[in-house]
Formats: structure tokens, C-alpha cells, sequence
């Protein structure tokens, strides 16, 4: 027998795979709108002006390829918890957060996972229904079980209030629960203020752990107010944990800049918990990558960079949001059944368009239009060009 004749394929992934069959669809007018990576007017992921600038600054620097601290460099972590947790926030000041730089928001959330599994010894995640496709995968890879909470109505095409308060109420003590702090990843679907205060309650009343999965900080409203999740839970002078990522906000993604930040109560804690944050990374991938990490530090450490990436990302944002109203209204005007203007109030790149998985492969089989599944939609992967004939398409297919 050969070694590895009992190795049996694994299925593709559910979302990557599909811009696999993307690329090798030979049709030339396909439209992707499934992987969740963002796109400007030309259909491409741009490199932000600032990035470009930061690396024509490095590239003229004496530098060195020698590794990073375990943790991270110190400046890029100062500047992370700066983003998620705001500048001169107490916590920081007293030094009762743990922050370890990650290889992107992914790599953060599988430190979370192992640091929840191995060194607090808790079995169980709860993640919303539905939640992002490589969650579950994630926390399963860290030995933790999953379950699920209500989140998302498909009659209102909004959020399932009462059915996910009501359910996190009844979870037991201690369990941990994944919250996404905006632009909730599938749906597009966010808890306004009022409901984070509601949820912070909660946890803390049930000394539940909240987990705030933060990849998409600017995309909602702006970088400060997004992080209304964040803001809630320290306000209850809670410990919980905290992922977040430069992907799309810098448009870092092959870069994979992110970090995963524990909040202690006191700084003796951070400091034990830091400790072991460290082993999990060196028993990991050793030590972050550089790259990434020294762009984000040489934009936020120059004012002019600093306000030219706030300017670009608000630009991403504004794109986005204005995405949103034209194919509202272009559904509408090429007779689509139904009312889509739920798609204006979502937030983020993903929208739940409500399309079924059939509509779905019929998109995919007769205009080589590829949606996720569960009828996700980017909807920065629509433009000027290809807004009609999806508009189009979808009205065949649901005519």
C-alpha cells in the first residue's frame, strides 16, 4: 500500500472554490461577486495610495530581513490597539490588554481558538446562524465545539433580535460566544447601539466570554464608530478577546496583517495571558511576517499618510454604500419580483440577497454568474459594466 492511498480529496472550499471555477469558466462575460475581497469601479482590488507610498518608503530604507518579537513589533501592536480599543483608552494606559500580531484576522481567530481550548479549558463556541463559512472550520481545528445563536430574520431581512437575545440568555456561564463587531459577514446585517448594550448586559450578567471577530473596522460607518461592539463590552469592564485585520481596510490581504488582542483585568493578567499567547504563536508559525505590519506603522505614524488613508478608506466605503442603492434601484427597473430595498439598510461588502441556492446555480449555470450558496452577494464586485446583465440575469431566473 502507498502511504498516503487512504487520503482521500477534500471537497473544495466553499467560497475560495468558487473563484476557482471562476477562473476557469472560458466565458468572458462572468461576473464573481462570491470571494470577499473589494473591488473598485474597474473591477479590480486596488492598492491604496497611502500603501503605495509606505512602501516607497521602506523599499528606500535601511532595513533588515531579521525576524519579528513572537508577539509582534511593539509600534504595530501599539497602533492596533489604538484602531480597535481608541487612542488613550484606559485599558491601554494600564496595560491590561494582551495583543499579539497574527497572520491576518484568520490567524488571529485560530489563536483565540487555541488559547480558549488549551489554556482557559472551555469546550464550546457560539457563533450566529449564519455566520461566515470558515468560522465553524476554525474553531473545530482548535478542538472546540460549536453551537449556534438566531441572528438573522429572512421574513424582515433584518436581524432576529429577540430570537438571539432570548437565546443568549439561557446560554450557560462561562461559555464562550462570537460576535461580529460590523458588516456581519454573510448577511450585511448589524446590532445598532442600542442592542450591543443590550448584549454587553447580557455576557456580563451570564459571565459569558464574547469573542468580536473586527475584519472589516471602517466599512460601516467610519473607523471610530464601528467599533460601538467594542466600546459596549469595556464599558461593562468586561474580559473578552478581540480579532482584527488590515485586510480589507488597508487592502493588505496577501499580506496578512492582523492581531488578536486579549482584554484582562489588570495588568498582571495581561502579562499571563501574554505569556501564554506566545507559546501558542511559537508552537504555531514562530513569528509574524514583517511586511505588512511596517506598512500599517508607517501610515499611522505620519499625519499625512494617516489622513490619506482615512480619505481612501472612506472612499471604499462611500463606493460601497452608493453600489448598494444603484442595484436596488436596477432590480427594480428590470422587473425583478419583489422588494429589495432591505439591500440600501445592509452594511458592509455582503449583502443577503435572499436569492436561493437553485437561483443560485442557475445564475452560475446559465450566465456564469457566481454567488455563494446561501445567496451572498459582494457587493463591491458590482459595476457600471456588469450591473444590467446580473440585474437581467436574476430577473430570468426568477421570472
Amino acid at each position: 500500500m502507498n502511504l498516503f492511498e487512504l487520503v482521500t480529496a477534500a471537497p473544495p472550499d466553499p467560497i475560495l472554490g468558487l473563484s476557482e471555477a471562476f477562473r476557469n469558466d472560458p466565458n468572458p462575460d462572468k461576473i464573481n461577486l462570491s470571494v470577499g475581497v473589494y473591488q473598485d469601479e474597474s473591477g479590480k482590488s486596488p492598492v491604496l495610495e497611502c500603501v503605495r507610498e509606505a512602501e516607497k518608503r521602506l523599499a528606500a530604507t535601511p532595513g533588515t530581513k531579521g525576524y519579528l518579537p513572537i508577539n509582534g513589533h511593539p509600534d504595530y501592536l501599539r497602533h492596533t490597539q489604538a484602531l480597535v480599543f481608541g487612542e488613550g483608552n484606559e485599558m491601554i494606559e494600564t496595560r491590561c490588554i494582551a495583543s499579539v500580531h497574527t497572520p491576518g484576522g484568520t490567524g488571529g481567530l485560530r489563536v483565540a481558538g487555541d488559547f480558549i481550548r488549551h489554556c482557559l479549558g472551555r469546550r464550546k463556541v457560539w457563533v450566529s446562524n449564519p455566520t461566515w463559512a470558515n468560522h465553524q472550520g476554525i474553531f473545530k481545528a482548535a478542538d472546540l465545539d460549536i453551537d449556534v445563536y438566531p441572528y438573522y430574520d429572512p421574513e424582515t431581512h433584518g436581524l432576529n433580535r429577540d430570537g438571539m437575545i432570548t437565546v443568549l440568555e439561557d446560554i450557560p456561564e462561562n461559555d464562550v460566544v462570537l460576535f461580529h463587531a460590523c458588516c456581519h459577514n454573510p448577511t450585511g446585517v448589524d446590532p445598532d447601539a442600542d442592542d450591543w448594550e443590550t448584549i454587553a448586559k447580557i455576557c456580563k450578567e451570564r459571565r459569558l466570554l464574547p469573542v468580536v471577530d473586527f475584519a472589516y473596522q471602517g466599512f460601516a460607518t467610519g473607523w471610530v464608530d464601528d467599533a460601538v461592539a467594542i466600546r459596549a463590552f469595556s464599558e461593562y469592564g468586561m474580559e473578552f478577546l478581540v480579532c482584527s485585520s488590515f485586510s480589507k481596510n488597508f487592502g493588505l490581504y496577501q499580506d496578512r496583517v492582523g492581531a488578536m488582542h486579549v482584554v484582562a483585568k489588570n495588568a498582571d493578567e495581561a502579562s499571563r495571558v501574554l505569556s501564554q499567547l506566545k507559546v501558542l504563536v511559537r508552537t504555531n508559525y514562530s513569528n509574524p511576517p514583517a511586511h505588512g505590519s511596517a506598512i500599517v506603522s508607517t501610515v499611522l505614524n505620519d499625519a499625512a499618510l494617516r489622513q490619506q488613508w482615512e480619505e481612501e478608506l472612506k472612499g471604499m466605503r462611500v463606493r460601497i454604500n452608493t453600489v448598494r442603492e444603484q442595484f436596488v434601484d436596477e432590480l427594480a427597473r428590470a422587473g425583478v419580483p419583489g422588494d429589495f430595498s432591505f439591500i440600501r439598510q445592509q452594511r458592509g461588502m455582503f449583502s443577503f440577497s435572499g436569492l436561493s441556492p437553485e437561483v443560485v446555480q442557475q445564475l452560475r449555470d446559465k450566465y456564469s454568474i457566481y454567488l455563494v450558496k446561501s445567496g451572498r452577494i459582494n457587493v463591491a464586485g458590482i459595476n457600471s459594466r456588469n450591473i444590467g446583465p446580473l440585474c437581467s440575469a436574476i430577473a430570468d431566473c426568477l421570472g
